[in-house]
């Protein structure tokens, strides 16, 4: 018993471990490109659930998948409805993973994993190294798989521990939930609804489960996936909770409803399995084995996903009307103590790139909100003399110090682990962005002061000073709000715009030094608050430098 054990265990374990070498080495390669395809999405529900499809068939991950939604939705990237209907998509996306070990390839599992090794520690080109990682897993995840099935089969003749799998024979209402609630927590446990349906396909090719309980574990693990949804909506805004919501909302809903219709839709799979695709019946047995039956348990749950995510897509927009029923709250505007702890970044996440880019993009475009708002604030302070709002801005520049050593020391941690060539640039600009964020931000601080003096003083600078400030001031916001929206949409082609802009604050800023050097001479201004307004025009400028920066960052040029 102990060597079954241990066989069964060590065949799961490593499983688990192909599975995530495997999924993470296909998320290296597929990197930026696949957060660009689900930052894309349109209101369009099918192309949506396409994509959905699309990227964690790919990826093989559909947890990884979920969380990024709930960033980009938590980020304001896209909407509740269209998460709703990418989560859909990954829903059937995740059955490729099932499908891809339902095949009886085990015999190539130690040729993957020795094309692996090679691929990874040998040639040294990163992009072979990633290659690598995904035969490994894959060679893995079969190895383990054969290891699991190895170690179950001496308990065919065990009558003790065959008696008790009987008592899961889900052959009643009672049983059935018995076994989705083992399905649920073993998924939960194991956090891989992947490794649950292998165990459930070892233990039903050696006999020891029918294809009725298997089918009710694989049930079970629709609930169970969703906890890892749940877990990343913790400390997120309302429409990122909501998003978790739905989630659950449509695992949780489909299977009741199949539970309904449990031994018709068990005739539909062994239809479709048996009559479309000729494959014999799941209880055929060859030498002890059930080869047929591990297909038989992924088209069931590939058919419960196909027609789950198609119904729930046709009644989209009630879906989410029903996760935002059940998760009520309203979205109000970030108060300044919120502004000073970090919102979207979790250090869980680290160890997965595409996913931790896109948590520290999103709190950058955060932080670029900020600085706009700080901004505008300060520049209005001048005309209205208000002491109010320009009273803001030290919180407001403490907090962006805050988020560019958050942001920064998440980032160099990203970086210090095993990333591509192409994140590893990414991870640069992202830290080139925040710094000249946060210099805005000491530019803004700079203004700040300087309007401050002003009124303090009760100097008040000529009407053509005032007209050429909100000119360059102008400027200067539209060029934070530029770099903002680009960062934002991932924009490369900014690069035009903001050379314009740029040349514009420059030009702007040497003309109108000279036209108060011009007043002065004449007596029309004053020389304290003269030079004030010089220094105010030099924090312009620097504020256009900044911007550009950040916009050749956003180019992939720096």
């Amino acid at each position: 018993m102990t060597s079954v054990l241990f066989q069964s265990l060590g065949g799961l374990g490593l499983f688990l471990f192909g599975m995530k070498i495997m999924s993470e080495g296909l998320q290296k390669v597929a990197g930026k490109k696949m957060r660009q395809i689900l930052g894309m999405v349109s209101d369009n529900r099918f192309i949506g659930c396409v994509a959905g499809a699309l990227v964690t068939s790919i990826v093989q991950s559909s947890s990884a998948i979920t969380v990024m939604l709930i960033s980009f939705v938590d980020a304001g990237l896209i909407t509740l409805v269209q998460a709703t209907g990418v989560i859909l998509g990954a829903n059937i996306g995740t059955t490729v993973t099932a499908q891809l070990i339902a095949f009886n390839i085990t015999e190539y599992a130690l040729p993957a994993i020795a094309s692996g090794v090679l691929l990874k520690f040998f040639l040294g080109r990163r992009k072979w190294i990633y290659v690598g990682d995904v035969l490994l897993g894959f060679g893995l995840v079969f190895y383990g798989l054969g290891t699991m099935k190895a170690g179950f089969a001496p308990l065919r003749h065990d009558p003790n521990f065959v008696a008790l799998l009987t008592k899961f024979d889900a052959n009643n209402l009672g049983r059935i939930l018995l076994c989705i609630m083992v399905g649920t927590a073993m998924t939960m446990v194991l956090q891989s609804s992947s490794a649950t349906v292998g165990i459930a396909m070892a233990l039903a090719s050696q006999g020891l489960l029918n294809f009725e309980t298997s089918a009710a574990l694989v049930l079970g693990t629709e609930i169970g996936t969703t906890v890892t949804a749940q877990i990343a909506a913790l400390g997120t805004n309302i429409n990122a909770h909501r998003t978790a919501t739905a989630h659950s909302l449509v695992n949780v809903t489909g299977v009741f409803i199949v539970i309904l219709f449990f031994p018709l839709f068990i005739k539909l799979v062994v239809w479709v399995t048996s009559f479309l695709l000729g494959m014999g019946p799941p209880d055929f047995i060859i030498d002890g084995q059930r080869p047929n039956i591990a297909r038989y348990i992924a088209n069931f749950q590939t058919i419960f996903n196909v027609v789950t995510s198609l119904f729930f897509l046709m009644i989209l927009q009630y879906v989410v009307k029903a996760a935002i029923w059940l998760t009520p709250g309203k979205e109000g505007e970030e108060g300044l103590d919120e502004l000073h702890h970090i919102k979207y970044m979790d250090s869980k996440f680290v160890e997965i790139p595409s996913v931790a880019l896109g948590q520290a993009n999103a709190e950058i475009i955060r932080m670029g909100e900020a600085v706009q708002l700080m901004c505008s604030e300060v520049i209005q302070s001048l005309e209205e003399r208000d002491t109010k709002k320009l009273s803001k801005w030290k919180k407001r520049e403490d907090a962006l110090d805050i988020l560019q050593r958050e942001i920064t020391q998440f980032l160099v941690r990203v970086m210090q682990g095993r990333i591509s060539l192409e994140e590893s640039e990414e991870v640069r600009s992202l830290i080139r962005m925040t710094n000249n964020l946060e210099r805005i931000g000491d530019a803004t601080e700079n203004i700040a002061g300087l309007i401050s003096e002003l009124i303090e003083q009760n100097l008040y600078v000529s009407d053509e000073a005032i007209k050429d400030y909100k000119e360059i001031s102008n400027e200067a916001l539209k060029f934070i709000t530029l770099v903002v929206n680009a960062t934002r949409q991932e924009d490369r082609e900014i690069m035009a715009k903001a050379q314009g802009i740029e040349g514009n604050i420059k030009r702007m800023e040497e003309e109108m030094k000279e036209s108060h050097l011009l007043r002065l001479q004449t007596g029309i201004c004053d020389v304290d608050q003269g030079l004030i307004f010089v220094n105010i025009l030099t924090a312009f400028e620097r504020m256009g430098r900044f911007c550009f920066n950040i916009s050749q960052a956003v180019a992939g040029l720096r």
